[in-house]
């Protein structure tokens, strides 16, 4: 009896895998026709039968098991009281960010490294460039910058060819620095990566700049002054 039950249980398991590969090939298959230029990260149950959550870069939504409708939004476990897509979006966001490497980044490392944050910025936007203007507060905080370019008014526009022309200036740090106290750089081009910086901000969601993103992959929209940041940071690793 018992072997009979252990076998039993083993063919459930089997039909219960098997229907969620199907499940999964459809909604893998549904979305290669609807959104065929989409990269997708994985695809995976959600807390919810029935529903998919899918992950693309730094983004998640959900997608019914027959590849038929999408959703976008947050799942929220009312009991708990926890956002439970902003807890894996943390976690896409960082992938999505180690993936882009800091290679692609200009990067304002701290003597003594105690937190790295990314932040999307905008030569011209104010805040940007308060928040610049203090990059000693930061660094002296043990906070290690990584830029990456948004410029707001998009491909093109004239905050896009100073993005262009910082990245592909000999010194990048000197240029950026320079830009931000409103002096125009030097009109170059170059490979540069600032078109995958604003697809990440797109898939980010980003509204506005400056922009920050924790090593966690945690979002504090806008400035924040050095010292906040720096509680806020201590606050996050604080918690499990």
């Amino acid at each position: 009896m018992k072997k009979i039950i252990k076998i039993a249980a083993l063919s459930l398991l089997g039909l219960t895998v098997s229907v969620a590969q199907a499940d999964e090939d459809a909604v893998r298959q549904a979305l290669g026709k609807s959104m065929p230029s989409v990269k997708i990260n994985s695809i995976k149950p959600s807390e919810i039968s029935g529903l998919y959550e899918v992950t693309v870069g730094g983004n998640i939504f959900y997608v019914s098991n027959d590849g038929k409708y999408l959703v976008q939004g947050h799942l929220v476990d009312i009991a708990a009281r926890t956002d439970l897509t902003e807890e894996k979006l943390g976690g896409a966001r960082k992938q999505a960010l180690e993936k882009l490497g800091q290679d692609n980044m200009i990067v304002f490392k701290a003597k003594i490294n105690k937190y790295t944050v990314s932040i999307f910025t905008d030569i011209d936007c104010g805040y940007c460039r308060k928040l610049h203007s203090e990059i000693d507060q930061y660094l002296a905080e043990g906070i290690t910058i990584q830029y990456l370019f948004f410029p707001r008014a998009g491909k093109g526009s004239d905050s896009y060819s100073k993005a262009v022309s910082v990245w592909c200036a000999d010194d990048r740090k000197a240029a950026l620095t320079a830009a931000k106290k409103g002096e125009t750089p030097p009109a170059k081009t170059c490979d540069n990566p600032i078109d995958q910086h604003m697809q990440l901000a797109e898939e980010f969601e980003v509204k506005g700049t400056p922009m920050i993103v924790t090593g966690k992959g945690t979002i504090f929209p806008g400035y924040l002054p050095a010292k906040q940041l720096a509680e806020a940071l201590a606050d996050e690793n604080s918690q499990k």
